[in-house]
C-alpha cells in the first residue's frame, strides 16, 4: 500500500514551506544525480513531466535519443534535514522512463525492480539489511580531503579516542529523522573508520536507503569539517571499507530461510540460496566490487573475504550465517564494498540466489578453519576457489555468467563492461609512485 499520494505531497510542499525538490536518480556506475525544481513545478513533477538529457549521463543513451523522463516514486518523498529550515528542500527518488512511457532498460532502479518482480512471481519478498563502513578524514587548509585522521580509536572504542563519534551520532539522528531504523553504529577496526547498520527492509527501499545514506554521510561530514569516503581501500596497511549485505526471502510474512528441524536451523531454500551465491560470486564480483581499488581490499589479513566458502559462524568466509534465527534468519555476504551501485548489486545477488533455488543447488560443507591463515596449497587441497583478484578478471567473469548478465540486461551489461574496461585500461597504463620508488634507481 502506498505511503503518499499526489494530494499528500502537494499539501506537504505547501504546509512545510518547501521551496525546492530534488528529483534524484542513479546512473549505471552508482553516482547519484538530480534535477532540482522549484515548488512551483511540483505538479508537473508529480505528473511525470520533468525531462532530462539522457545523453549527458554516462551509460544512458545516445545523443539522438536523449529525451527521457523522471517518474517520481511518491513513497520516497522526504525533507532533507540538513538543508535550511526556512525554504526547505525535499527529495523524490525517481525511475527513468522513455518518451513512449516504457521503463528505461538502463535505469539501475528498473533493473532491481525487474529482479524483485521475478522473486515476487515465485512468491518471495527479498529483504536486505546493509552494514556500511566509511572513513572520516581530515581536510587540509584549503578544504581538500586527506587520508589523515587524529583518531586513534579501534574496534568498538568510544570518545575521547573516537574523534568522529559526534559526527557519526549526528548522521544516525538525521537518518532516523528521515525514517531509517538504525540497528547499530560503532567505530571500526581502522583509525577514522566507522560502521552504521541499517535494519532490513525490502530490497528496493534498501537500495534507496543506501543512496540516501551516502549523501547524508558526506554532507554532514563536510558540515563538520571532515571528509567522508566510501572508497574500498583508502589507506595502505589498514582494513578497508566493506558493505556486508544481509539477505532473506520472506513468503506470506514468514522467513523462508528458517527451519526448526535442521541442526543449523536453516531451510533447504537457505542452503540453495547460499549455493547460488557461491556459484555466481565470481560473476557478480565486478558489480559488488566495482573499482580497481576494490581488489586491494580483497586480500588476506584485513578482514575482507576472498575465498568462496560459507560458514554458520566463521567470519573469514565469504558467506556467514549470523546467530539470530526465526524471523531474523539471514545470509550475510561479506565481500561487497560501499562503492557499488546497490540497485545492480542487489539485483545480481538475488538472481544468483534464485538460480540456486530453482536448480536446487547444494553448497559444499561449511568451512570452520580460519581462511585468512590458509595458503594457496591448503585452499587448493580443500577445493576452495577465490574471487577475482583484479577488476579486469572480474569483468571477464561477469561477461561469462549468463545468469548475472541476464539479470542486468544487455544495455546495462554492455555499458557497464565498456566503462569498467576503460577504467582498467586507464589504471594499468599509469606509472605509480610505488613503481618509481621500486625500480627507478635499481634499474
Amino acid at each position: 500500500m502506498s505511503k503518499y499520494n499526489k494530494e499528500d505531497i502537494l499539501r506537504m510542499v505547501q504546509d512545510e514551506d518547501i521551496q525546492f525538490i530534488r528529483m534524484q536518480f542513479t546512473d549505471i556506475f552508482g553516482q547519484m544525480k538530480n534535477v532540482a525544481i522549484s515548488a512551483s513545478q511540483i505538479e508537473r513533477a508529480l505528473n511525470n513531466q520533468i525531462m532530462l538529457d539522457g545523453s549527458s549521463i554516462e551509460g544512458f543513451v545516445r545523443i539522438e535519443e536523449s529525451d527521457q523522463y523522471l517518474w517520481p516514486d511518491l513513497d520516497t518523498f522526504a525533507v532533507l534535514p540538513w538543508r535550511p529550515q526556512y525554504g526547505k528542500v525535499a527529495r523524490l527518488i525517481c525511475d527513468v522512463y522513455n518518451p513512449d512511457g516504457a521503463p528505461f532498460l538502463g535505469d539501475p532502479r528498473n533493473v532491481l525492480k525487474r529482479a524483485v518482480k521475478r522473486a515476487s512471481d515465485l512468491g518471495f519478498t527479498f529483504n536486505v539489511g546493509p552494514e556500511v563502513e566509511f572513513f572520516l578524514f581530515q581536510t587540509d587548509d584549503e578544504g581538500n580531503p586527506t587520508t589523515a585522521t587524529a583518531d586513534q580509536a579501534g574496534y568498538f572504542d568510544l570518545g575521547p579516542l573516537d574523534h568522529g563519534e559526534g559526527t557519526r551520532r549526528e548522521i544516525c539522528l538525521t537518518l532516523e529523522e528521515m525514517g531509517f531504523e538504525i540497528e547499530a553504529s560503532h567505530h571500526e577496526v581502522s583509525a577514522g573508520q566507522h560502521e552504521i547498520d541499517i535494519k532490513y527492509v525490502d530490497a528496493l527501499k534498501a537500495a534507496d536507503n543506501i543512496m540516501t545514506f551516502k549523501l547524508a554521510v558526506k554532507t554532514l561530514a563536510q558540515k563538520n569539517g571532515l571528509h567522508a569516503t566510501f572508497m574500498p581501500k583508502p589507506v595502505f596497511g589498514a582494513a578497508g571499507n566493506g558493505m556486508h549485505v544481509n539477505m532473506s526471502l520472506f513468503q506470506d510474512g514468514k522467513n523462508t530461510f528458517y527451519d526448526e528441524s535442521d541442526p543449523r536451523k536453516l531451510s533447504p531454500l537457505a542452503y540453495s540460496f547460499i549455493a547460488g551465491l557461491l556459484e555466481h560470486a565470481q560473476g557478480f564480483c565486478a558489480v559488488t566490487n566495482p573499482l580497481v581499488n576494490s581488489y586491494k581490499r580483497l586480500v588476506s589479513g584485513y578482514e575482507a573475504p576472498s575465498c568462496l566458502a560459507w560458514s554458520s559462524s566463521n567470519r573469514s568466509a565469504l558467506i556467514r550465517i549470523p546467530a539470530p534465527r526465526g524471523q531474523d534468519t539471514r545470509v550475510e555476504l561479506r565481500s561487497p564494498d560501499p562503492a557499488c551501485n546497490p540497485y545492480l548489486a542487489f539485483a545480481a545477488c538475488l538472481a544468483a540466489g534464485l538460480d540456486g533455488i530453482e536448480r536446487k543447488l547444494t553448497p559444499p560443507e561449511e568451512t570452520v578453519e580460519n581462511l585468512y591463515t590458509m595458503d594457496v596449497e591448503s585452499l587448493r587441497r580443500h577445493g576452495i576457489a577465490s574471487l577475482p583478484d583484479t577488476l579486469e578478471t572480474a569483468i571477464f567473469a561477469l561477461e561469462a555468467d549468463r545468469v548475472i548478465t541476464d539479470a542486468l540486461g544487455p544495455h546495462v551489461t554492455g555499458q557497464y563492461v565498456t566503462g569498467k574496461l576503460r577504467e582498467w585500461d586507464e589504471y594499468r597504463s599509469q606509472v605509480t609512485p610505488w613503481e618509481l620508488g621500486k625500480y627507478l634507481v635499481t634499474y
